[in-house]
């Protein structure tokens, strides 16, 4: 079974179509997606193109670094005028004249888990600078109506135990000294470039900032707790968790991201942030295992990690986001953690 045969899936699909959201904003016009195979992006091209099959007549331009890959997942769509795959690696300068105006562009990509962070350091780095520039370099070639910058939870580091949930404008602490550093920092540098775009180029930017994100899109090769446990829960093994589990964060299910980027793309105000967040799916890392453990009819084991795996890891024991800005744009999650964490490991079992 592939997830387009899946019904659960073809569910969330339809759910994030069916928003009450200004989407003739994108009637007619073309969207740009960078790092469009990723959990959040391919969930994100299937909603577009779902609208599509309902009249939107939006160009969907999906950019990665793998046509193979590509056409794999996208298969529902093989054929379609309205997707496109750019095989493309946002570390190269981007500049497609064919293109002509592109009205919006979503910019994804980016090194997302932690062995990326412990085995290839720099190119977290450059990934997120370097080819962000060039994202936003080619946004005002093609005159795009609006960029929007897929930020992170880990801009606002470590909880300094003043707040319980961190609002946009909060500003924890990072040792910027150390090779961890390099995926919140460059982060935070792409946000204040963007706002350099914004004053310099006069782009209109909007900066959703994604928390840790799940769902059945998920890579295999995606080395974040969350993920390693839903692997090993839907393979039926024992659940590995190689701390104490006490950290406490914010979750979020594929459909809901992809439904608050969709939400900050089209209402969110020129120049500002939004978290993607909502306290139902805020869980300590112990639960969260304890609960795939409990779907897998399987037991929690405790497992100190490697030098490597441990160098990987975000030394933040309590990340929580404050999502009520972006609720007062009207958005609401669909899927509580628990639920969400049950829908991807029931897909996740049929398609696997």
């Amino acid at each position: 079974m592939t997830l387009y045969e899946n019904p659960m899936y073809l569910e969330d699909i339809v759910k994030v179509a069916n928003l009450d959201l200004p989407w003739d904003k994108l009637q007619g016009r073309s969207v740009l997606i960078s790092g469009a195979t990723g959990l959040v992006g391919s969930f994100l091209v299937d909603v577009l193109m779902e609208k599509n099959e309902k009249g939107l007549d939006c160009t969907v331009y999906a950019l990665g670094r793998n046509a193979e890959r590509a056409a794999k997942r996208f298969t529902r769509w093989e054929g379609s005028t309205f997707l496109r795959f750019i095989p493309y690696d946002i570390n190269q300068p981007f500049r497609r004249d064919d293109l002509g105006k592109v009205d919006y562009i979503l910019h994804l990509a980016s090194n997302t888990h932690p062995m990326q962070y412990a085995t290839d350091p720099i190119g977290t780095i450059t990934t997120n600078i370097i080819g962000l520039t060039n994202m936003l370099d080619f946004a005002v070639a093609h005159e795009a109506v609006r960029f929007a910058f897929s930020s992170s939870n880990e801009v606002y580091g470590e909880n300094r135990g003043d707040v319980e949930l961190f609002a946009e404008d909060y500003c924890g602490y990072i040792n910027c000294n150390t090779m961890r550093a390099g995926y919140p920092e460059s982060k935070r540098c792409g946000e204040a470039l963007c706002q350099a775009y914004k004053a310099q180029k006069g782009l209109d930017i909007v900066i959703p900032r994604l928390t840790r994100s799940y769902g059945p899109t998920m890579l295999m090769s995606d080395t974040k707790a969350i993920s390693q446990f839903i692997r090993k829960g839907i393979a039926g093994e024992d659940i590995i968790l190689k701390s104490t589990g006490t950290q406490f964060f914010s979750y979020t299910y594929m459909a809901d991201a992809v439904s608050g980027l969709l939400t900050v793309l089209l209402c969110g105000e020129s120049g500002e942030a939004y978290n993607i967040a909502d306290v139902t799916s805020d869980i300590m890392l112990k639960d969260l295992a304890a609960i795939i453990a409990e779907t897998a009819g399987k037991e929690v084991v405790f497992e100190l990690p490697d030098a490597l795996e441990a160098s990987g890891y975000s030394t933040a024991t309590k990340a929580r986001l404050d999502g009520s800005k972006l609720r007062a744009l009207g958005w609401k999650p669909a899927y509580e953690i628990r639920e969400g964490l049950r829908r991807t490991i029931a897909i996740l079992k049929e398609i696997i």
